[in-house]
């Protein structure tokens, strides 16, 4: 899974200008044959180069539920890091 992620970040870097320039091409065409044409263009670009397909993923884990953005973990992992204080910062709170 990490790999597959790593080549859909590729990807999408690879092709982020093309697509952005169809885009732009799309909204100013005017006819429907016109628009068409650009979106079987944007059709043809790789599936996977499109940003909407990234996941966010745990770093160490490959986990794709429960992320944490800030710390770039699952919940899992975070847990586990937070207890045995390899996050600077982080305590266990009780209320």
């Amino acid at each position: 899974m990490l790999e597959r992620e790593k080549k859909r970040q590729h990807l999408s870097q690879k092709f982020k200008e093309k697509r952005k320039e169809l885009k732009i091409i799309l909204k100013s065409a005017t006819s429907i044959e016109e628009k068409l044409s650009i979106h079987g263009k944007l059709q043809s670009l790789p599936r996977d180069s499109a940003s909407c397909r990234k996941r966010n993923r745990c770093w160490l884990t490959g986990r794709s539920r429960g992320y944490y953005r800030d710390f770039g973990l699952s919940r899992h992992v975070f847990r586990e890091m937070s207890h045995e204080c390899l996050l600077p910062g982080i305590t266990k709170s009780s209320w």
